[in-house]
């Protein structure tokens, strides 16, 4: 089966799901933009237990797990986006960040995930192609997961998922 993808706009930190996803920077410590406030929501919590997992950080397009500390969600699964900025533009690296979330949601028993555009903020990746990815992605692969909701940080990006999706 595959999830439903749903779409909001608002604050990924706010969602009330069983895990949210996080587009986290390879060190695993934080960072800006929806790393910086999940780290924020979650409290430290949710950097110990990326300190503890994920000693070495982790690869781009790889997934995993830690507490959500303080926030609504259980879990927050970290992805690695790749950085449009710094030349990393294979398509197959974000497609895999979505993958891989929806992998260890199965592993955890996630049924509702929260997805940010992963790499579309400060890594650069261009916006339009960044949600097809997404929505694609998440429409096209077997899981557990029963929602898929795509979180927009702001109207503008809310409209442009709205059409994709609807299309």
């Amino acid at each position: 089966m595959t999830a439903r993808v749903t779409l909001v706009e608002g604050d990924i930190t706010a969602q009330q799901v069983d895990a949210v996803v996080n587009a986290a920077n390879r060190a695993m410590r934080g960072g800006l933009g929806v790393d910086g406030a999940i780290h924020a929501a979650g409290g430290p919590e949710v950097l110990a237990d990326c300190v503890r997992r994920f000693p070495h950080g982790l690869e781009t397009g790889h997934a995993g797990w830690t507490t959500a500390g303080l926030m609504p969600a259980r879990w927050v699964i970290h992805v690695v986006g790749p950085d449009w900025t710094r030349g990393q533009r294979d398509r197959a690296l974000l497609t895999s960040c979505y993958t891989g979330a929806l992998a260890v949601a199965d592993e955890i028993g996630a049924r509702s995930v929260a997805f940010p555009l992963v790499s579309a903020g400060v890594y650069g990746w261009p916006r339009g192609d960044a949600i097809r990815a997404a929505v694609d992605t998440l429409r096209e692969t077997e899981t557990d997961v029963e929602e898929a909701r795509i979180v927009a940080f702001g109207r503008a990006a809310h409209d442009e998922v709205a059409a994709v999706l609807g299309s």
